[in-house]
């Protein structure tokens, strides 16, 4: 009888989201199970007769008497006495209720990828439209290689039923530390809210055509605005009821009464809906992910900065350009072949005949006629960013071994094999990029980030473990080649501002990392390696048409560096993580190439400007 109360329990539908006793605990009354005391936990034994009816938010009274008939009976049947009994009945129903709201709580973005990945079915061609057949090799590669994606389908229970996500009572064990996680939240919020975005507004009354930038012609910004419309519920209801376009676009300029999102938190207002189009667009967005070096343990997860307003996930659902933060690609081959980071290249142009025997020859975001000629180092040329460098170290090679050792690193979007691969130009998920740049700190063995670690069935039993794929992506002299090099980039490149800025630099520890940004400065990244922690930021508006006027504003150093910084700066001073500044990379046994390169006579300025195609 037990057994049979406990499953009912854990299974029964409290109303309001609040499924099984523990969710109706938190619902209700916001305490666990065991600290529910005598009225309170009669008064949900008493909704179990019947939820609908004795729903303790729209009938009180009723859930009063009800609850009220349960203290009878346990007094009946001696559970407890009849003082105890008269005493609690005079009590109050003592709600404290809070509204399940699955767009809110920890990890909200995490909790949506998990759910959508346990529950998702066998891939089939025929679901996917045309334009997502990318998706669909994506996903039958994980529907094959991953043991989280479809669990619940692949998985059966003793009875031979799949497992139900949602009335199984099953318990997910994540990889994510709440510190860590609130910790992303806390940066992501405060660099958009207090930088980035007054930056922006500040900068509005420049443009033509506010929020787009100012090389886009009226029609073309009329196309867009079209298809944002397309793209939203409201046109998708009017479309349902038989709307034409122009009569839908006329609804779109009726003010309505309508909640919306700002930095300064929910606005009531009234606004046409062609206005609440723009007012969004303007509003830029960051993604974080944080990963344990050497165990593959993603310690943080933020999609965007606010899962009720902004859904759609940019850690592992959306693809951007991904800017020079491609780079380290091409010269980790370079290290792989013999060059090391004192290898000198001439800093000239270099030319590239295409397959059309068009003349391709890349330029710098600014003429440098300091260094013009000279021979300088491959780690000045990364720390600088330079297009020049990277076409030199390109021409010793081909496009197609710099994708080869971009899959080994666990990159997996479509990557197109040209010349133009070190420009960035290729979408890429800022999952795939931080994994990648992992594989430099963990000695050149890429582990794949994952995100949970066991599944237990209702009554604690251990129903699944997982570990992630691992795999030597190269060998770790290659690895202590790369740090060399991308530390370069921090101490003296575009990612110096980690050393010499207040609020989310002056940081004494080594990192090694690569600022990225992207043609017209619509994407700003960056991704950083410590010895035992990895993490990477993208920040960008949601079309890339809106973006920043200036590199100085719209670069990755200034638009994703600083999160990375306020992140590691919380981190660091939270004790209880057991990170600090005393960390170093290992370096390999029988190491003897030397590092110290002779550089210190080449012009450094501009540093942050040069990071763009």
């Amino acid at each position: 009888k037990e057994e049979i109360v406990l499953m009912y329990l854990n299974k029964y539908d409290f109303l309001n989201l609040a499924v099984g006793i523990k969710s109706a605990a938190g619902v209700y009354f916001g305490v666990q199970p065991d600290s529910l005391q005598l009225h309170q936990a009669a008064m949900l034994v008493g909704m179990a007769k019947n939820s609908s009816l004795y729903n303790p938010v729209r009938r009180p009274e009723l859930v009063m008497q009800r609850r009220n008939v349960v203290l009878n009976q346990m007094a009946k049947y001696r559970y407890i006495s009849r003082a105890v009994r008269d005493s609690t009945k005079q009590l109050p129903l003592d709600l404290d209720f809070h509204k399940v709201d699955y767009k809110s709580g920890p990890a909200p973005y995490l909790r949506e990828y998990l759910r959508l990945t346990l529950t998702a079915q066998k891939p089939n061609k025929k679901n996917y439209p045309s334009w997502q057949m990318q998706k669909f090799r994506e996903d039958s590669l994980d529907w094959e290689t991953d043991p989280l994606y479809g669990w619940c389908t692949k998985n059966t229970k003793p009875d031979g039923q799949n497992y139900d996500l949602y009335n199984d009572g099953l318990r997910i064990f994540t990889t994510i530390d709440s510190r860590m996680q609130q910790y992303a939240v806390e940066s992501v919020e405060f660099h958009l809210k207090n930088n980035l975005q007054p930056e922006f507004d500040g900068g509005m009354k420049y443009l033509n055509n506010p929020p787009f930038a100012n090389n886009m012609t009226a029609d073309e910004v009329e196309d867009l605005i079209n298809r944002e419309i397309r793209r939203s519920e409201r046109y998708r209801v009017l479309h349902n009821q038989g709307k034409s376009f122009s009569e839908i676009r006329e609804n779109f300029k009726i003010p309505v009464e309508m909640t919306v999102f700002s930095w300064k938190g929910e606005i009531d207002t009234i606004m046409s809906p062609m206005d609440s189009l723009k007012w969004y667009l303007r509003l830029f967005r960051s993604s974080f992910m944080a990963m344990e070096t050497h165990s593959g343990k993603v310690k943080a997860y933020v999609g965007g900065p606010n899962y009720k307003y902004f859904m759609y996930d940019m850690v592992k659902g959306g693809k951007r350009q991904v800017g020079s933060t491609v780079k380290p690609f091409l010269y980790t081959l370079a290290m792989q072949n013999g060059l090391t980071p004192c290898t000198k290249a001439p800093y000239v142009s270099q030319q590239f005949q295409m397959p059309d025997g068009t003349i391709w020859e890349p330029k710098d975001a600014e003429q440098d006629n300091v260094n013009e000629g000279k021979l300088v180092t491959l780690k000045w040329g990364l720390a600088q960013s330079r297009n020049k460098i990277s076409a030199w170290v390109m021409k010793q090679f081909t496009p197609q071994a710099v994708t080869t050792v971009m899959k080994r690193m666990g990159v997996y979007s479509p990557i197109d094999p040209v010349p133009s691969i070190f420009l960035g130009t290729s979408d890429i998920t800022l999952y795939e990029m931080v994994g990648a740049f992992n594989t430099y700190a963990n000695q050149g063995v890429f582990v794949k980030p994952y995100f949970v670690t066991r599944i237990e069935d209702r009554y604690g039993n251990v129903i699944a473990t997982f570990q992630p794929e691992r795999h030597e992506a190269f060998d770790e002299q290659t690895a202590y080649l790369m740090v060399n090099l991308l530390q370069g980039v921090i101490d003296g490149g575009t990612g110096v501002r980690l050393r010499n800025r207040e609020g989310y630099g002056r940081f004494k520890m080594p990192i090694a990392g690569k600022t990225g940004t992207t043609q017209n400065h619509s994407d700003g990244w960056f991704v950083g390696i410590t010895p035992r922690l990895s993490a990477g930021v993208w920040t960008g508006a949601d079309l890339r048409s809106i973006h920043f006027r200036t590199i100085s504003s719209g670069q990755g150093a200034n638009m994703a560096l600083p999160i990375w910084g306020y992140f590691f700066k919380k981190v660091l001073a939270d004790p209880t993580l057991g990170y600090t500044e005393e960390m170093n990379f290992i370096r390999p046994p029988n190491f003897n190439i030397n590092l110290d390169c002779d550089d210190e006579e080449l012009n450094k300025t501009p540093t942050d400007f040069n990071d763009f195609f």
